[in-house]
Parts: structure tokens; sequence; C-alpha cells
């Protein structure tokens, strides 16, 4: 009996990654998983392993930064499915244009397109996710936020810790809105993971070393690393884990 039988997940940015690995790992634990992406060819790849492997999915493509995408994937996810109980925001850019970006450096429009799709796209998907998740009797909403969220660095974009701490201040508010409904709202804040995203910026030897050794723990983190805790959040495990933010970092945030 997997952990999630009988649950519908909608993960976004499931093409790659920390999303491709938790899709994976949520249809194992018996989920029906309704798999998003801007990228077709990376969600419909996530679907054909899904389905491989023995699981149940579907691809919807969205851009989580349009309404009218938002809505159309928590639709699909209804019609296909019958509901919706696990919704996993997670669809994020580094930055507009350029990997670090300080504030005065930062152009509007690369300002504009970080917030649009890390922190707007977490707001449209809630807005219309957690009403299909009500409707259910129930559920839990995953953000992604991260490190930069919570703590100050030298190599990070402003705008995408400026997103990333939105994505936390709004989890909080949202659990507690949203908590009589029984509508759980938890917030991830990976450290250095290494997935495609941040690929550009580990472009040496050097700085893969000196990334893995910013991390107490001494490497780098591994999308399931991430999935695994979302997996206990999607899951009636957590029944009593709301407004949580959840550092999954190697100890980074502990220095």
């Amino acid at each position: 009996m997997g952990r999630l039988d009988g649950k519908v997940a909608i993960i976004t940015g499931a093409g790659r990654g920390q999303g491709q690995a938790a899709a994976s790992l949520f249809a194992g634990e018996g989920a029906r998983v309704v798999v998003s992406d801007v990228n077709v060819d990376g969600g419909e790849e996530t679907v054909r392993q899904i389905r491989e492997a023995g699981g149940e999915a579907v691809f919807q493509a969205a851009d989580v930064s349009k309404s009218a995408d938002v809505e159309a994937l928590v639709e699909a996810a209804v019609a296909a499915y019958g509901g919706v109980h696990v919704l996993y925001n997670n669809a994020a850019i580094w930055s507009g244009r350029e990997l670090d970006n300080y504030v005065t450096d930062l152009t509007e429009d690369g300002w504009d397109q970080v917030i649009s799709i890390n922190l707007k796209g977490v707001f449209l998907c809630c807005k219309y996710g957690i009403p299909a998740i009500i409707s259910t009797g129930g559920g839990s909403v995953i953000n992604t936020a991260s490190v930069a969220g919570i703590a100050g660095s030298r190599n990070r974009s402003h705008a995408y810790s400026a997103s990333k701490g939105g994505v936390v201040a709004m989890t909080r508010a949202m659990a507690v809105a949203y908590a009589r409904d029984q509508v759980r709202v938890n917030a991830i804040c990976p450290g250095g993971v290494d997935t495609p995203m941040i690929a550009p910026m580990l472009n040496t030897e050097d700085r893969r070393q000196r990334s893995a050794a910013s991390h107490p723990i001494g490497r780098m983190g591994t999308p399931e690393d991430i999935a695994y805790y979302a997996l206990y959040l999607a899951s009636d495990e957590s029944t009593w884990v709301t407004g949580g933010v959840f550092p999954i970092d190697g100890g980074f945030t502990a220095q």
C-alpha cells in the first residue's frame, strides 16, 4: 500500500529536476499525478517514465505566470481524476536574464520575469488549486521556496531572493487562512541542489566543489533529497503540519 494511495497530485515544474523526481516518487507511492511544465518534451518524458514504471500520470502544459493556463491546469486535473488532494508549486526560474543580479544592476524586466513565475505563479496556482482541494475535503499545498528566501548570500539574484521570501510569507499566511478547511500549506527551502536550473553556475569543477563545501554535510543535495520530504508533506503522515518553513539544505542555514 502506497503512502499516497487514492490521492491526486498536481506538480508544476515537473519536466526536470526536483519536480520530475517528486512526480516519479509520488506516482510510485500510489498518487495519480498531473505533471505540468512549460517544457512539453520534459513533461511528457516524466509521464512516460511514470507509466513505464506502472504509475498513473497525465501531462498538462502550463505557464504558471498566466492565469488562463493555471485555471486550465486545475480543470484538467479534476476532469482526469475527479479532484485534487495535493498541489506542489515547484515551478521556478533563477533569474530573468543573468544568473547573479544585485538590485543595483537588475533590470526591471528581469525583476518582473522572476517575480511573475516564482511568486505570482504560486499565487495563481493557489488561487485556482485551493478551492479544488477544499472540495475534496482538504489536503496539502507544498510550495518550493529556498534558503535564499530566509538567509542572505553574496551569490544569489536579489529578485530570486525576494521571490522566495514572498513565497515563505505567503505560505504562512495561507496556512492560517485555510487551516479550518483542512488545507495544509507548507514551504520547502532547498539549499544547493544539483539540478539543471543551477547547472550554469556549476560549470567548473572548482565551483562544484565550493558549492558542496558550503553545506556542512559536505555535498550538494539531489532532487530525491527534496522529493522525499515533499512526499511526507503530501501524505497523511503530516496532517498536523501546516505553516512550516523547512530548510532541506545539508545544514546550510544552521551555520
